[in-house]
């Protein structure tokens, strides 16, 4: 493919080696882990065609741990084999994306009890932190807002929400909502991406929800998390965002 990889190239001499130190299972894991990232960054999209070679090259994966990810990529219906063609990104539509918010809004407010019990002090402020550190880089930034940066803050709004769902301490919903999550990923990408235009709304609504969640108000953050949702959702089929005080 033309696109560079966007992990190093794996070293040959030291293939064997590297195998024998990691496991099997760890490389199946680093492989898996790599693929799930290129169709959270969109660089896997819907309809796309590609081989197990090209993911190699993309991942710096081993051929054998690409072959190995691919089965459980098939399983959860982000990956689909293409007889005589090889991969394909399945594609995804305007209903697929409300019923899948449907589901991320169900899982996400059944656990704001959870939440609540379960996400100690430090654990709030530690996302509060680091929410305030990531826009002070942004108004620092001003207009020249880098890649890194929005990177950075997309990162923390999944790792967080996906913590939100972990307070349930319960895999198989964890596992349900990972999926679905990439799934929304992928068919919204270009609307949903964090921008130096929506990030600065983006981290005022986390602000709503973890501070409603530091104070322990059950009511005023399913309120929070309810807007923050619907606003996604909202963005995701092309319309605006609701304003809130």
């Amino acid at each position: 493919m033309s696109e560079p990889p966007i992990y190093p190239a794996p070293d040959r001499s030291r293939g064997e080696h590297d195998e024998r130190v990691a496991g099997d299972g760890a490389l199946r894991r680093r492989a898996y882990d790599r693929i799930e990232d290129l169709l959270n960054s969109g660089r896997l999209a819907p309809g796309q065609l590609i081989s197990q070679r090209e993911l190699v090259a993309l991942t710096g994966a081993t051929l054998g741990s690409v072959r190995e990810a691919v089965p459980r990529f098939e399983a959860e219906g982000l990956l689909l084999t293409v007889p005589k063609k090889g991969l394909m990104v399945p594609g995804l539509d305007v209903k697929f994306v409300r019923e899948a918010y449907q589901v991320r809004a169900m899982i996400e407010h059944t656990a704001v009890p959870d939440m609540i019990r379960n996400l100690d002090d430090a654990t709030i402020r530690g996302f509060i932190d680091g929410q305030k550190a990531l826009e002070a880089e942004l108004l620092t930034a001003g207009r020249d807002v880098s890649a890194d940066l929005l990177d950075r803050i997309q990162r923390a709004d999944w790792n967080m929400h996906a913590a939100f769902v972990a307070a349930m301490g319960n895999s198989l919903i964890d596992n349900i909502y990972r999926v679905n999550a990439i799934k929304i990923r992928m068919v919204a990408q270009s609307r949903l991406k964090v921008t130096g235009t929506n990030a600065g709304r983006i981290m005022g609504e986390h602000f709503k929800v973890l501070s409603a969640l530091a104070a322990r108000d059950r009511a005023a953050t399913e309120r929070a998390l309810s807007l923050h949702l619907g606003n996604s959702l909202q963005i995701a089929l092309g319309g605006e965002a609701a304003p809130f005080e």
